[in-house]
């Protein structure tokens, strides 16, 4: 008789209540088989998507698109080895020394992944014996950075200053110290209050590292996010970020002074075993810069569906923690009833991603909607008219 060894491991991952309520709902992974503006196909039915981080709509501008299949001509699919060694190409130099002047800071450094480039901001930069100050809802590639740290975690609550100033003024004076907040948080959309966390952070000799993968190319003067708009740039150490948002590539980037960016490159496990970023991926990056500084119409015509699809959710009654960005979360606060909402979304032709924990707190259960300039107004209406209906099948009330 066929005995099957026990392994807990396995085991554990087989019986996880969330796995398995997932695998029930298959709410994830479905592959996008076309895509025009925001109208997609998935297994042969047209959908809206509306979850797309793509906030400028630029990954099928002509331009973007056609440097992309120059730089494969001329580069090839990929440099095949990490920057440190053999990897290093022109198009990484150009693009570094583009985003360095966009941001406003001395230097950067391209990853080939938005998630690598904001865990090298903390993983490198703080040791053990340091003070991490975070903010709960900081992405997971900054929570990964902190603890390959090393370093000590310490929570502040959610763009609460008064509790920063509080665990600050508790921590010893000649300890080093980083404060880690997102420019716009992912899932709630908030903004992070940052002219009074640099205060902040000058009173108690903190450095700051900012996150801006969801406020670049949406905030600031064109699209140069949070820290621009706050006019705080020089007051900030270290602004890291993704391609894969507003730029419409893949990839990441890291900037501050040439001191830390050199600093990095050196002693960055991320960077110096990682291969380099692909020169389609840079080309395209490169390209968006250029087309979010000549054509502010993209931006304009995003923030105007932001509106509108923001007093859609007013109407409805519908909770999106007031945020004041395209990323628009729908929060539930039920599990089942996230699920069943979602659902019935999808049947009825819409695209969305919901978040349940780990992703959010217990209680915080939500779908994660994201406008982009691409989206029309046609298609936020019938999104609208889709929610009605799905709070009425899931048993959500305004």
């Amino acid at each position: 008789m066929f005995f099957k060894p026990t392994k807990p491991i396995i085991d554990r991952c087989e019986s996880d209540a969330t796995t398995r309520l997932r695998l029930k709902y298959a709410p994830y992974y479905h592959p996008i088989e076309s895509a025009t503006g925001m109208a997609v196909t998935v297994k042969g039915r047209p959908m809206v998507l509306m979850a797309s981080n793509e906030y400028l709509g630029l990954s099928q501008h002509p331009r973007v698109v056609a440097a992309t299949k120059q730089a494969i001509d001329r580069w090839g699919a990929s440099s095949c080895g990490s920057r440190l060694a053999n990897g290093s190409r022109a198009y990484h130099v150009e693009l570094e020394e583009a985003l360095a002047a966009f941001l406003g800071k001395p230097a950067c450094h391209v990853t080939v992944a938005g998630y690598l480039a904001c865990q090298v901001s903390l993983s490198s930069l703080a040791k053990r014996g340091d003070a991490l100050l975070v903010d709960p809802s900081i992405h997971s590639s900054l929570w990964d950075g902190a603890l390959l740290s090393g370093a000590k975690i310490e929570r502040f609550a959610h763009n609460d200053m008064t509790s920063l100033a509080t665990v600050l003024g508790q921590l010893e004076p000649k300890q080093a110290k980083l404060i880690v907040v997102d420019g716009v948080y992912s899932m709630e959309g908030h903004i992070a209050p940052l002219p009074e966390l640099v205060d902040l952070a000058d009173k108690y000799h903190a450095a700051v590292v900012v996150d801006e993968a969801h406020s670049v190319g949406i905030l600031g003067r064109q699209g140069r996010g949070v820290c621009n708009q706050f006019g705080v740039t020089d007051r900030v150490d270290v602004i890291a970020g993704s391609f894969s948002k507003a730029f419409a590539s893949t990839g990441g980037f890291v900037a501050g002074s040439r001191e830390v960016i050199e600093y990095l490159r050196s002693n960055s496990r991320q960077i110096v075993f990682s291969a380099a970023l692909g020169p389609a991926a840079a080309a395209s990056a490169l390209t968006s810069l250029t087309v979010m500084q000549e054509e502010p119409e993209h931006a304009e015509r995003l923030w105007a569906n932001y509106r509108h699809m923001r007093d859609i959710l007013k109407t409805l009654g519908l909770d999106f923690w007031e945020s004041p960005t395209p990323a628009l979360p729908i929060v539930i606060g039920d599990q089942e009833k996230c699920y069943f909402m979602w659902k019935s979304l999808w049947e009825q032709g819409f695209f969305t991603v919901i978040s349940v924990p780990p992703g959010v707190p217990i209680g915080k259960e939500l779908i994660r909607c994201a406008v982009s300039a691409l989206h029309t107004i046609e298609q936020l209406d019938r999104f609208g008219e889709a929610l009605k209906i799905a709070m009425k099948r899931a048993g959500v009330r305004p």
